[in-house]
């Protein structure tokens, strides 16, 4: 009986090629040639399940999301049952650093697409934002229930924490990408922040970033 063939696993890693390909070469420059190779499979495969460079683009940024989503998930869970929502802040915004080879893939691909999106027509057309603006929404609703709390100070504007927090840890990734500074020092700016942000919640971060799971 001929093997059962799962086509999500089969897509996944494909995805997971093209990721590694574009982490060495850069997003521009990985061909479905070059995805089909680092998978291990023929190119008329990478074609079947995908047709054109910009899907099988496409698929590999929502795949690359979905990434993102399972490593805060992660950070969350190893904070214990009920973490409070300083720890759920950290887990998001300490996620996205370069810290290991994972996160900087994610940094490096991620800020590729965003690049590509601009110049690109097909990228272009898509709700590129959709998962910021995502991450945004949960960052706004996590600090305003800091400051109901009390956690947070009376009348801080969470919508205008929340872009500032995601901007500071965008920029503290780019700046651990190019050698600028190390992951600790990163790190130290964004508790900085965190302890201004959330001055009663002080000492509740989730633990050392480089001793939990990733």
């Amino acid at each position: 009986m001929p093997k059962r063939v799962d086509h999500a696993e089969r897509r996944t890693e494909i995805a997971e090629a093209l990721l590694r390909v574009a982490a060495r070469r850069g997003l521009h420059a990985a061909g479905m040639r070059d995805v089909a190779a680092e998978a291990g499979v023929s190119l008329r495969l990478v074609q079947y399940y995908f047709e054109t460079k910009e899907k099988l683009l496409l698929y590999g940024l929502r795949h690359l999301a979905e990434r993102f989503g399972e490593r805060v998930a992660a950070r969350v869970l190893a904070a214990g049952d009920d973490p409070g929502p300083r720890v759920m802040i950290e887990a998001m915004l300490m996620a996205a650093l370069p810290t290991d080879e994972e996160s900087r893939v994610f940094h490096l691909v991620y800020t590729s697409y965003a690049v590509l999106s601009v110049t690109d027509e097909v990228l272009a057309a898509q709700p590129f934002i959709a998962d910021p603006d995502a991450a945004e929404g949960i960052l706004v609703g996590l600090l305003r229930e800091a400051t109901e709390s009390g956690l947070a100070e009376p009348g801080t504007d969470a919508r205008l924490e929340a872009v500032g927090l995601l901007a500071l840890s965008a920029g503290l990734g780019t700046s651990i990408l190019v050698g600028q500074r190390d992951p600790e020092s990163a790190v130290a700016v964004l508790n900085h922040h965190l302890d201004r942000i959330l001055p009663a919640a002080r000492g509740e971060s989730g633990g050392d970033i480089f001793d939990r799971p990733l």
